[in-house]
């Protein structure tokens, strides 16, 4: 596989890590009856911050690997 293709896996996986935590904390808030902006940011506490590092990370590494491959392609 070449550097493009990596590159959009690992942003790939960064896009599916983002959303992982959003839906984490939405089905952690699902049996609260009032659901306002606050309550959904405790939810977002619970889930912590893990997944964003980890989304953060691979997304740099995505685009350094889509970089490398565009640049070797000139």
């Amino acid at each position: 596989m070449n550097n493009k293709g990596v590159g959009a896996i690992f942003c790939l996986i960064a896009a599916i890590l983002m959303s992982a935590k959003y839906i984490a904390a939405s089905i952690f808030m699902s049996n609260i009856a009032t659901k306002d902006a606050g309550m959904f940011k405790d939810g977002l506490s619970y889930v912590g911050s893990l997944p964003t590092i980890a989304a953060i990370v691979a997304l740099v590494i995505g685009l350094l690997f889509l970089a490398l491959g565009f640049s070797k392609d000139k």
